[in-house]
């Protein structure tokens, strides 16, 4: 068969089409199902196989819409909206782009962590690409053969940390593709630019190596010298089959994840999403906070528990942001706390980790706040004075009551983001915090909570969701033409999201926009990271009043594309 081409003009997508009858329904981004017209039923040989009433795409997308919210259990309404998108893509994304704050939470996070740890028992049609061992010295090949066009955006896993739920093999791969569905649904980067890779090295998962039905490469997980070897190939395809194209890293396992990136960042455009993108949306939330707080950002007092690579990733970024407004020496180092789970990182004890090494406190300052290496999180708190507490742990309710408690004698309004996903993994429950802290706290979370009343006042609780940074970032990369992504571009993102909540959002407690205004956010992202490549010299020289322009063309709504016979 023929390969089609999409060409995008103004927004507007034209695809020479050599597809007829059904075999053109068959194709996800061709098919209009009941929105073909007359005339397009008859030059692509449609007339008897479709019924006879012509629908807008607006009228089907109502029609989808009651079909998937008929659905009760989320996985239920995962699965339908998969079969959408497998059938008609361009429907997908306009329901997507229509019901966000609705259907995010299915296409992604929380729905997706049960999606992928199911995948082999769910499995309908094949999505994306499966790199594995026995793919050694044709990846390329492979990569060339599966995708077909030219691809600008790549979401890749290998499948080790996903989510908090830990090693899904192949299943991993529900990541990728609901990571892509939002860089369409927030950024308008088409579809047929973007791929989603499973690096799919084996499990060591036994209850995926042990289930009949496991659809992965059974096998134990490649490691050490074999494993980056496979890496190593991989990152060369990719830049040999798709010069053009940004590499998103996502759910590695924190040292494969530190690692793979400061190795390729160079070699191709690349971020992890778990470390810088977390790291940003994290950053805006504080920033936000401070808005509310009508505090200056620089006198923050952060403490993190958790020290993988959302959470050293955080870190980074806090540093960055406090260096910028003035802060030094120890007094920059005193304020970011980080914890894993023998307690606050100090030189020595750190077991060697050289991303935890960074964030180790020198024992003098250790001491000279009358701590000790052991101690615990409300300790660490309260001799910090703290201002900000960050969970990035996955232990369940370990922000508990005295936790708190310690916060809100630190300072007046706490920030606390237990940002563990999904639901199971949080650090605490926002209801728990804002009673807790009698209405004070400001709380972000890292999924989905429903608003609560305390003493007849309304808290909202939005998700610090890295949908509000990365597809940002990407589209501002790809706009930019930049040669590499930096942490300074995800500090910019956080400055620009931060800046977009209003002060009626404050006023409730959410620090967040709203995600019914999510591409307006993203363009508004996007060209702040134009921006600061351009002025590091890594990026087209773009003058200041087109930069908003360029972003807006390149981003796609979703609407059926004009089809031209072969």
């Amino acid at each position: 068969m023929s390969r089609v081409s999409f060409e995008q003009s103004s927004r507007r997508v034209h695809v020479r089409v050599p597809q007829r009858g059904r075999s053109l329904l068959s194709v996800p981004l061709l098919n209009k199902g009941t929105a073909f017209t007359r005339e397009e039923r008859r030059v692509f040989g449609l007339d008897g196989i479709l019924p006879s009433t012509i629908l807008s795409i607006d009228q089907q997308a109502r029609r989808a819409y009651e079909s998937i919210t008929r659905k009760a259990e989320p996985l239920e309404r995962y699965i339908g909206m998969a079969a959408l998108q497998d059938r008609n893509e361009t429907l997908f994304y306009r329901l997507l782009v229509q019901h966000t704050d609705e259907l995010m939470p299915v296409v992604y996070t929380p729905t997706v962590g049960e999606a992928c740890q199911k995948y082999s028992r769910i499995f309908r049609r094949a999505r994306g690409v499966w790199i594995t061992p026995e793919h050694k010295g044709r990846i390329a090949e492979v990569l060339a053969t599966a995708a077909g066009q030219e691809i600008r955006l790549i979401v890749a896993t290998d499948n080790e940390r996903i989510l908090g739920l830990g090693d899904q093999g192949a299943g991993g791969i529900g990541i990728p593709i609901g990571k892509l569905a939002l860089y369409t649904a927030a950024a308008g980067i088409h579809p047929s630019q973007t791929l989603p890779i499973s690096l799919d090295v084996g499990t060591d998962n036994e209850d995926l190596l042990e289930d009949d039905l496991y659809i992965g490469y059974r096998h134990r997980r490649l490691r050490g010298a074999a494993y980056d070897e496979l890496l190593d190939e991989f990152v060369e395809a990719v830049k040999r089959c798709f010069p053009r194209a940004l590499v998103q890293w996502e759910d590695f396992k924190k040292g494969n994840a530190f690692r793979l990136l400061e190795r390729h960042v160079d070699r191709l455009p690349s971020f992890n999403d778990d470390i810088q993108g977390t790291a940003a949306v994290a950053l805006a939330g504080v920033m936000a906070a401070c808005r509310a707080r009508r505090e200056p950002f620089e006198r923050q007092r952060v403490v993190i528990l958790g020290a993988g690579a959302a959470g050293v990733g955080i870190a980074r970024q806090l540093r960055d942001a406090f260096g910028r407004e003035g802060v030094t020496g120890d007094d920059l180092v005193r304020r970011i706390a980080v914890l894993d789970s023998k307690g606050l990182l100090v030189e020595g004890n750190t077991g060697g980790e050289p991303h935890k090494d960074e964030f180790a406190w020198p024992r003098d300052l250790v001491g000279s706040l009358g701590l000790s290496p052991s101690a615990d999180l409300p300790t660490v708190i309260t001799k910090l004075q703290a201002s900000v507490l960050i969970g990035t742990s996955g232990q369940p309710g370990v922000f508990g009551r005295e936790v708190v408690e310690a916060m809100v004698r630190s300072t007046e309004a706490p920030a606390i983001f237990p940002l563990s996903n999904p639901t199971s993994k949080s650090e605490a429950t926002p209801a728990d915090v804002i009673t807790w802290s009698d209405g004070r706290a400001l709380v972000a979370t890292g999924s989905p909570f429903e608003a609560v009343t305390h003493k007849d006042r309304r808290h909202r609780f939005s998700q610090a969701n890295n949908v509000y940074v990365f597809p940002g970032v990407g589209l501002g990369a790809l706009v930019a033409q930049a040669s590499r992504v930096t942490d300074s571009m995800f500090t910019v993102a956080a400055r620009e999201l931060a800046a977009s909540v209003s002060e009626a959002d404050l006023g409730e407690g959410a620090l967040f926009p709203p995600l019914s205004e999510l591409r307006d956010v993203t363009a508004r992202v996007a060209a702040a990271v134009v921006r600061e490549a351009r002025d590091r010299g890594l990026g087209r020289a773009i003058p200041d009043a087109e930069i908003d322009r360029a972003v807006v063309d390149e981003m796609w709504f979703p609407d059926y594309p004009e089809l031209e016979p072969v």
